[in-house]
């Protein structure tokens, strides 16, 4: 039903996207290294459901609402950019933190650990922009039912960030810990990822790519 290509296309969007520093990536690690590997696990199933809510509500027509309406579909897409140009600048910045450089946070609850995953993902300008614009672009109407394939290829999106969010959640401490003692891999981290957060922000606002119906 879905094309390998397809396939193929969205598990490397859905790695670009998930290897790029953002509000769930800071939010999970932050956990991680204050709270523990449960923690930040915790904070992961918040965010996994986030996921499926985007999903969902993708498939379910919000996209053909931005088809139907394109200039708030631009209005989505240039926001996501300005976002992402922002953490760039932030993360670049004279005096901006790396991911991974420990801060000190209050501990919380399972319940708002998992609440704040949850609502740190739906808040989150990156994800917005990548199903409502991006994930759309692999669905092909000749290849068979459009809303089964949405939701096969949203799986593999939601797969491939659960893991790699999973793996960064679990390594988190022991990243922090290696790279405490070495700033100038903390410096080097913090602008080869500022950088990645640049190119990823110009390039979604120069994008021409329009979403599909589903």
């Amino acid at each position: 039903m879905i094309s390998t290509g397809a396939v193929l296309g969205v598990f490397a969007v859905a790695l670009a996207m998930v290897l790029t520093p953002g509000p769930n990536m800071m939010y999970l690690v932050s956990r991680s290294i204050t709270q523990g590997r449960r923690a930040g696990l915790v904070s992961l199933g918040g965010v996994a459901v986030g996921f499926l809510v985007y999903l969902t509500a993708t498939n379910l027509g919000l996209s053909a609402l931005f088809v139907a309406v394109p200039s708030l579909y631009l209005a989505v897409k240039l926001a996501g950019a300005a976002y992402l140009g922002w953490l760039a600048f932030k993360t670049l910045r004279p005096g901006g933190v790396s991911v991974f450089e420990p801060t000190a946070l209050p501990p919380d609850s399972n319940r708002r650990l998992f609440t704040m995953g949850l609502v740190t993902n739906l808040l989150n300008p990156k994800i917005a922009i990548m199903y409502l614009s991006l994930i759309p672009q692999f669905i092909e109407p000749e290849a068979g039912n459009v809303l089964a394939q949405g939701f096969l290829l949203g799986a593999v999106q939601i797969v491939v960030a659960v893991t790699v969010n999973g793996l960064i959640a679990l390594a988190a401490g022991t990243i922090a810990g290696f790279l405490s003692g070495r700033p100038v891999w903390l410096r080097v981290q913090r602008y080869l990822m500022g950088t990645v957060l640049g190119a990823l922000a110009v390039r979604m606002a120069t994008d021409h790519a329009r979403p599909t119906p589903a």
